[in-house]
């Protein structure tokens, strides 16, 4: 394939050409006849995105590998990485075998992260191809996954052997706000106030968590990357304490004062936080302390998301809108395309070592992404390709892919979609 007079995310225009699955060539001027004449168009690498929940094995009425990933390719996600909260966990040789034979289902390249419990086993799961460890939660009550001290100790230490990076769920649960739970006067459906979930996940107990884990990790030399963060002092934590840290869209465009219009398709965890933080959490992704930023794609139906405040599951859908909203935010000049080249492909490219991804480079994947900067739309949950069929960002804007390639191959174009061609990158 020859894309002619495509516009790279540095601005330069260039053409592209691709050969077994690669990229051969970017140039100037490539002669041939273009199969694609992207004039007026941006070409981007591929987004990587390091934190998604596809469900399967277990939950497959929330989502499956085949329409997480059509979500994903039709969002200009061409990489995604699946976290071990699935049923049976992916935190053993069998667990990990099960969701691996699922995953041959996926439209786009991803990777299986392994989880750590009081029954993981540490042997069978490094004997496999395995991506990182995470999301480990580290001493969270509320997560089914949650880990003692001392055994997250043993699972860092391990890990920096295997030197496989952990990605840490920071949330120290002793710092909940019990009182908010109190305030709650029964919590009935739809009448709790969800802004109740916010003020008991407080923002402290990220802080505390992202100080530990940093700590830890540097008594093994291990390589810790931080999950969504969502407060400007937990960010910080993660930088001065030398680890990598990611950012969710939805920490860096809602917050609680969206907390009513959401109700409890806004509960996730870490929770929104004041608009004053949000807008701290933004600063730090436009001056580069933040390194990436990933969804924590965790789609719910719409039945389970109506349950009351205490009673509904954690998480929103986001991989299909990251990029769009990324980009509609360069498209009002508030990030950089440079800026958002970085957060999404070549930050976790690098942190994650995918050495032949995120960059349009000769030699490295070709993993692209085409889309015109001026055709907005607003967002809208009933055009997506979840199964989850919603979105916290409704009637938001977004840009769109029109073409997103994996090593080559077309996934999707103008709305239609190609085969599923995604394989495991550690393999």
């Amino acid at each position: 394939m020859l894309i002619a007079n495509a516009t790279l995310p540095d601005g330069r225009e260039r053409d592209v050409r691709i050969a077994d699955g690669e990229i051969d060539a970017v140039e100037s001027s490539l002669s041939g006849e273009p199969d694609v004449d992207a004039a007026g168009k941006r070409l981007f690498p591929g987004a990587i995105d390091v934190h998604v929940h596809f469900r399967q094995p277990g939950y497959s009425h929330k989502e499956t590998w085949e329409t997480g990933s059509k979500s994903a390719a039709a969002g200009g996600v061409t990489t995604v990485v699946d976290q071990p909260n699935t049923d049976p966990a992916t935190v053993d040789g069998a667990g990990f075998n099960e969701k691996a034979d699922l995953a041959e289902a996926s439209y786009v390249d991803y990777g299986l992260n392994g989880g750590v419990t009081e029954s993981w086993n540490p042997e069978e799961l490094f004997d496999r191809p395995l991506f990182a460890l995470g999301e480990v939660f580290l001493a969270d009550s509320t997560g089914d996954m949650g880990i003692d001290a001392d055994l997250f100790g043993d699972a860092v230490a391990r890990a920096a052997e295997d030197d496989v990076t952990v990605t840490v769920h920071a949330e120290d649960a002793d710092l909940f706000d019990q009182s908010a739970r109190d305030e709650d006067a029964g919590g009935a459906g739809r009448d709790a106030d969800a802004d109740l979930w916010s003020a008991f996940r407080a923002a402290e107990a990220e802080e505390a968590a992202v100080e530990r884990a940093v700590d830890v990790g540097s008594q093994s030399d291990a390589a810790i990357h931080i999950a969504h963060t969502s407060t400007p002092e937990g960010i910080d934590a993660a930088s001065a304490g030398g680890a990598t840290c990611e950012v969710t869209p939805h920490h860096l465009f809602l917050s609680r004062d969206d907390a009513d219009e959401l109700g409890t398709y806004g509960r996730m965890n870490p929770p929104l936080r004041s608009e004053a933080r949000r807008e701290a959490v933004y600063e730090r992704v436009a001056d580069g302390t933040v390194d990436v930023i990933a969804t924590d794609h965790a789609p719910h139906t719409r039945e389970e998301k109506e349950a009351g405040l205490w009673d509904a599951p954690s998480g929103v859908p986001g991989v299909e809108t990251m990029l769009p909203l990324l980009l509609e935010e360069a498209r009002q000049g508030t990030l950089s395309y440079e800026r958002v080249r970085d957060l999404i492909a070549a930050n976790p490219a690098a942190i994650f070592d995918l050495p032949s991804k995120g960059r349009i480079e000769e030699g490295r994947d070709a993993d692209l992404v085409l889309f015109d900067p001026e055709a907005s739309r607003e967002i809208r949950g009933e055009d997506l390709n979840s199964k989850c069929g919603w979105t916290p960002f409704e009637g938001r804007r977004g840009v769109f892919p029109e073409l997103t390639l994996v090593r080559g191959e077309v996934v999707y174009r103008d709305g239609e979609f190609g085969d599923a061609v995604g394989r495991n990158v550690r393999d």
